[in-house]
């Protein structure tokens, strides 16, 4: 089991808002959490600080019964966090420079030689030399499949970079407004996707198009579509990627039909939009889905 899990490469942070709140998050991160709660165990690899911030999140993930064994912990950089503002009434956001998890460590990772399973990643915690390195030795050492899920944060993302990372995916996720900012668009939508899926021999491509909901193409050119329930009361958006991305791992551990994956990721990322933040921290919030999809065997294991 331990050689099969998903592992989750890449930033926890929290962000700061000019009240003095703090939430937690990071796109792995919130990946992370939903997985463990569906059973999954996931092995979550990020670096945090030794400081109240680190501590937090160490305390939250063992509450949650994820395992730390991957969690580094850098002795002088901070923990990751977004300084949030708001201009003329819309939020802006600094996300800041030289944090621990810029810094993952290659002689610090435990138990991932030649694993298998799924690897998961975006693109924020390459930004800088040394956790790109960490996570180079982590590809080239992984068995498995290869899921990237494309987060383009100004100033932190170069298109060379982007496009060479999606070349050594088998499975990636974007929104569509990031599928434009990375490929021309070729006519229709679908059209796009095509010409995207195949300049880097994609297994799947999936496309979120908010709430409109979401598009995915397989390798041999299939497209599948789900719209959101007429139904769906927005509170909050933040997460709702990270929700449909969590279930699309589950999907792909699992092997389940495409349509399926898109039809239950578009479900859960639904429910998320419903609730503040982009975590939930009460476990009978998955209930409903571990019973409809089977999932009980995970919870008892």
């Amino acid at each position: 089991m331990l050689n099969k899990q998903i592992r989750l490469f890449g930033e926890v942070l929290f962000d700061q808002f000019p009240d003095g709140q703090r939430v937690l998050g990071g796109a792995p991160f919130n990946v992370a959490w939903h997985l463990q709660a569906f059973g999954q165990h996931p092995d979550f690899i990020s670096r945090v600080g030794n400081d109240s911030e680190g501590l937090h999140i160490k305390q939250a993930m063992l509450s949650w019964g994820l395992s730390l064994e991957n969690l580094q912990t850098d002795p002088t950089l901070s923990t990751g966090s977004v300084q949030i503002t708001v201009m003329d009434g819309e939020p802006c956001y600094d996300i800041v420079d030289n944090q621990a998890y810029d810094f993952i460590s290659a002689t610090e990772l435990k138990g991932y030689s030649h694993s298998e399973g799924v690897l998961y990643h975006g693109s924020l915690a390459l930004r800088h030399d040394v956790s790109a390195a960490t996570f180079d030795k982590l590809l080239n050492e992984h068995l498995g499949k290869i899921f990237v899920d494309v987060n383009l944060r100004h100033p932190w993302w170069q298109i060379e970079r982007v496009i060479q990372l999606l070349d050594r995916a088998d499975w990636a996720k974007l929104s569509q407004d990031e599928l434009r900012l990375l490929q021309p668009v070729s006519g229709s939508l679908t059209e796009t996707m095509r010409v995207f899926r195949k300049s880097h021999n994609l297994d799947v491509l999936m496309v979120t198009c908010g709430e409109q909901g979401a598009m995915a193409i397989n390798k041999h050119n299939e497209f599948f579509e789900v719209v959101p329930a007429d139904n769906v009361s927005v509170v909050d958006t933040v997460g709702a990627g990270d929700a449909f991305s969590a279930v699309a791992l589950l999907g792909m551990q699992h092997a389940w039909p495409v349509p399926l994956i898109l039809q239950r990721a578009q479900a859960f990322a639904s429910a998320m939009v419903g609730r503040q933040g982009a975590t939930v921290q009460d476990l009978s919030f998955y209930q409903a889905y571990i019973h409809a999809w089977q999932l009980a065997h995970l919870i008892e294991d």
